[in-house]
């Protein structure tokens, strides 16, 4: 089983730091930049929009403290602090963070604590899947929906894409002629599906296999002509791996 990629974000008020923390993220494989925030106010943003695993936070910046942003989460991602400062150390220990880095970091440290939350991640996933009694997303292959009082199979890889509508969802699969109506959420389908869909718009998930082309921030599929976000487009690109020439 490939190792499992973790969504994260990172957050820092200096345009330097946010470059080192962007380019030190692309070298890690597992790790895939979601977005680049400047401030809490944007991270907040980042993480109501899209399922975030790991958060690498500053402490120090205008507006309000990594520490206090971090506090105030309700449901938090795993955090990574990266600071200039070594005097908020106890109080990131009783916020419960992955690791704790130190200005400049090397890349070796880097990886170091970004290693640390994959198995962090992994141990989670393991713990909830023996308490439910299913394995991990990673290693099964299809899931069961509830479609008009029936419990219908729909196999991961023969999803195309997912359109959220409200309370329902409509999954189009490459077995059938049309979609597959139920009762869910984006977000919560979303927490079902292995590390290659992805949101790439409001109201869209897509099957990063399924893709045949990207343009004019629109993904084609088979007949279907999907929606990209702006804010969604770089991550999108990392995702996929392309890499611009």
């Amino acid at each position: 089983m490939s190792s499992p990629k973790l969504n994260c974000i990172a957050v820092d008020d200096e345009s330097l730091a946010r470059k080192l923390l962007q380019e030190n993220i692309e070298q890690v494989p597992f790790l895939n930049l979601v977005k680049v925030c400047k401030n809490p106010y944007e991270a907040m943003e980042a993480l109501q929009e899209h399922k975030i695993d790991l958060m690498f936070l500053d402490i120090q910046m205008p507006g309000m403290l990594g520490t206090k942003f971090l506090a105030s989460l309700k449901e938090k991602p795993m955090v990574i602090l990266v600071t200039a400062y070594d005097n908020y150390a106890v109080e990131s220990y009783n916020l419960d963070v992955v690791d704790y880095l130190m200005k400049p970091v090397s890349f070796d440290r880097f990886s170091k604590a970004a290693h640390k939350a994959l198995d962090l991640h992994k141990k989670a996933k393991k713990s909830v899947s023996a308490i439910e009694g299913t394995s991990p997303i990673e290693e099964q292959e299809y899931f069961f929906v509830n479609v008009e009082y029936s419990l219908v199979k729909i196999v991961f890889n023969d999803i195309t894409h997912i359109e959220g509508l409200k309370d329902y969802i409509k999954i189009f699969v490459t077995t059938q002629t049309r979609p597959i109506l139920t009762k869910s959420t984006l977000k919560g389908i979303e927490q079902r599906l292995p590390s290659n869909f992805m949101r790439v718009q409001k109201s869209y998930i897509v099957n990063l296999e399924k893709i045949q082309s990207i343009r004019n921030h629109r993904i084609s599929i088979d007949k279907f002509d999907i929606p990209v976000s702006d804010t969604n487009m770089e991550a999108l690109l990392e995702a996929i791996n392309y890499k611009k020439p």
